[in-house]
């Protein structure tokens, strides 16, 4: 899909129609036939026609609307007059809308609602996405135009958001090679082509592992699992034609729990393997020789631009700035993490010669087992808290906190007022608490089911801008929550429920926007999971906790000696956590840190994991077969760090919190968190931004304290 931060780089302002009477009359009739192109209708400013969607229409619209592009990208290039803010970048800002809606739909069909069939038509437009793309970075006209107007602003400086545009739209041209020679920008446009393909193969083979490696269990196989659970699991055996049996899915949300909970190790074992060896089966499925092509062909294209590896080109415009950067802030965590690990691995090993489990303990034992010290050391038993975390209430629990801190109302709309693309999609309308300004929509897309992609995320359907009048926002939350059984509650542990807060906090960044141009609404990647990293502290307050914390059977609230249990145990499992993490963004930068050209996937993984003394019990967060993150486009490509980068920047916001006489509700300082963390996007550096809110830099010591680690005394 083509990204927020891309969208000024392909975007124009005037759709030119052909001459030919014959070619205007078909435009036309694509354009009232396919609902994929047609503007959105009816309320709330108009909303996508989700439940007209069809697979059959999405290769016409999705070429429909690349044409139009670049009509409206070959008027701007061609404009006679001299270039201008207004007529080059403005007008790459205003076009573009007829393939942004068509690339909503897209989103749902790639993400929520995949098919054969619709893989085959991504197969087979990645590709022509590829071409199409390049012809617009690679469009000299252009680009020389964006250039006499970023290069006239470095003497005359614009306003701040406009020379923020401008600087943004440059240096996206300038990396993806608008400053090459022809015989250059050749390759570099047959790479991405060949890059394109790769990332469809990638994601295609992991959803097949996914969908086609389900544990089924017996009746007598189900010790230690829960009624809710095994309730789950007999309804989607039942759904997948297996009556009587029990489905364990290769997800996430489904082998976390089997894992932590199931008394039956071989069955443990089999669940563990189906799970982190997505994509890594030596079958037509398997992803090894494709990731080494990626790697190969992203230092290829880098290196006409004239880096030494992929790592440099893409961090020159994040926080990290280069990735020496980024490893060093790795590495002073790696030890710290690896050192825990070592602890959690004895007290676990010491509670398994207590049962008198004739064990060593290996990875599909871990969350078995550190359940069970959980339980020894804290008295805290996560089933236990399981039963006072409801999805309904959790959800009214993240309206709350918008409430508090952005002064947001959510409000159910009256169903089959807004289409949905599955009866489980729910929707809210956001407005101001005080005025009930409305703000725009919330759609929440919660349980897992084939088609979908595993993990959790938020995108949104339409963004905030001003710059043509003021817009609503379309933002959505998507879950892989195990559906329920008819009439049961749905229960989810305490890091899916973090998960779930986390994700919100990206839609609260999406309402949140203050931004007049599109391009702005685009992330600095170790920046953007800033923000939602944040919410997550929200879960684990007084206020939340004594609200919406409540059994599902009894409705009593969680009692304060649990809750007190839940604190002590605050930092528990945390080496698991950091280092199941770390081994990933370092795998991740050390694969782009190296020669490709006779890489074999499997055996670098397995060295590198070794050189960093990767503890052999547990796993990396993302085996690199199945790190969609990564190999599935290049969102997180040598980004994953990212995530720790944020986390920094987490902790210290915390402790701003925690610091203020009302800790998280203190109003003075959620003022500041909205106007100067949330509100402005990518409309200033995020630096910048972040020492208008706190005042200084972030402190890693901030992190170590977060964590329960050693503080490092320099």
């Amino acid at each position: 899909m083509i990204s927020k931060a891309f969208k000024a780089t392909v975007l124009g302002s005037i759709i030119l129609f052909s001459n030919c009477k014959e070619e205007q009359k078909t435009d036309q009739q694509s354009m009232t036939e396919n609902i994929l192109l047609q503007e959105w209708t009816g309320p709330y400013q108009g909303v996508p026609a989700f439940d007209q969607m069809n697979v059959a229409d999405v290769k016409e619209a999705v070429e429909k609307g690349m044409e139009l592009q670049l009509q409206e990208i070959d008027a701007i290039a061609n404009n006679t007059e001299a270039p201008t803010f207004e007529n080059t970048i403005v007008a790459m800002e205003s076009a573009g809308k007829t393939l942004d809606r068509v690339f909503t739909y897209y989103g749902i069909l790639s993400s929520n609602r995949s098919t054969p069939e619709f893989r085959a038509v991504q197969a087979e437009l990645a590709p022509k996405l590829s071409e199409f793309r390049s012809k617009i970075s690679q469009n000299e006209k252009l680009f020389q135009r964006i250039k006499t107007v970023y290069e006239a602003s470095q003497n005359n400086p614009l306003e701040p958001q406009e020379q923020r545009v401008v600087e943004l739209t440059y240096k996206q041209f300038e990396m993806n090679g608008a400053n090459l020679d022809a015989e250059k920008k050749k390759r570099y446009a047959e790479i991405n082509k060949e890059l394109s393909t790769l990332y469809t193969q990638f994601s295609n083979n992991v959803l097949h592992d996914e969908e086609n490696y389900v544990t089924y269990l017996t009746k007598d196989q189900l010790g230690g699992l829960s009624d809710g659970f095994i309730k789950s699991a007999a309804k989607i055996a039942s759904d997948k034609g297996k009556d009587g049996m029990y489905a364990i899915t290769n997800t996430r949300s489904s082998m976390d729990p089997f894992l932590t909970y199931s008394t039956e190790r071989e069955l443990r074992k089999q669940v563990w393997e189906n799970y982190y060896s997505r994509g890594d089966n030596g079958d037509e499925y398997d992803n090894n020789q494709i990731i080494a092509q990626i790697l190969r062909l992203r230092k290829e294209r880098v290196g006409l631009l004239g880096y030494d590896n992929y790592a440099q080109w893409r961090l020159q415009d994040r926080m990290a700035k280069n990735p020496e950067n980024a490893m060093d802030l790795m590495l002073k965590v790696w030890p710290a993490a690896t050192a825990r690990v070592k602890e959690e691995v004895a007290d676990m090993q010491a509670v398994a010669n207590e049962l008198g489990d004739d064990i060593t303990i290996e990875p599909w034992d871990y969350r078995y087992y550190a359940e069970k010290v959980r339980k020894k050391k804290y008295d805290l038993d996560s089933d236990e808290v399981k039963q006072y975390l409801q999805l309904d209430k959790l959800t009214e629990a993240m309206f709350f906190v918008a409430g508090e801190i952005f002064n947001y109302k959510f409000t159910p709309v009256e169903e089959g007022s807004v289409p949905v693309f599955h009866e489980d999609v729910k929707v809210w309308e956001v407005t101001d608490k005080d005025s009930g300004k409305h703000i725009g929509l919330w759609y929440l897309d919660p349980y897992a089911r084939e088609g979908k992609r595993s993990g959790a995320w938020a995108t949104t359907y339409r963004s905030s801008t001003t710059f043509e009048g003021p817009t609503n926002v379309l933002a959505s939350n998507n879950s892989n929550f195990v559906k329920p059984a008819p009439g049961e509650a749905v229960l989810v542990s305490w890091d899916d429920a973090t998960t779930f807060f986390h994700e919100f906090g990206h839609a609260l960044h999406f309402f949140a926007a203050d931004v007049k141009y599109p391009t702005l609404q685009g992330g600095v990647r170790d920046y953007t999971e800033f923000q939602s990293q944040l919410l997550e502290r929200w879960l684990s307050t007084d206020k939340v906790i004594n609200q919406f914390l409540v059994h599902h059977e009894t409705g009593e609230p969680i009692p304060a000696a649990l809750v007190e249990k839940i604190k002590n145990a605050a930092t528990f499992n945390q080496g698991f956590g950091t280092t199941e993490y770390l081994a990933s963004a370092l795998m991740d930068m050390e694969l782009h840190l190296a020669d490709p050209t006779n890489i074999d996937i499997d055996t670098f993984e397995r060295e590198t994991l070794d050189e960093l003394g990767m503890p052999k019990e547990l796993p990396m967060r993302h085996r690199t077969p199945h790190f969609g993150h990564v190999f599935s486009g290049e969102g997180y490509a040598t980004a994953y760090y990212g995530y720790m980068w944020a986390d920094v920047l987490t902790s210290d916001a915390s402790e701003a919190f925690k610091e203020a006489p009302d800790g998280f509700y203190d109003k003075d300082v959620a003022e500041k968190l909205v106007t100067y963390l949330f509100a402005p996007r990518n409309a200033m550096d995020p630096a910048e931004a972040y020492r208008l809110f706190r005042g200084r830099d972030a402190k890693i010591e901030a992190l170590m304290r977060d964590r329960g680690f050693p503080v490092p005394k320099n």
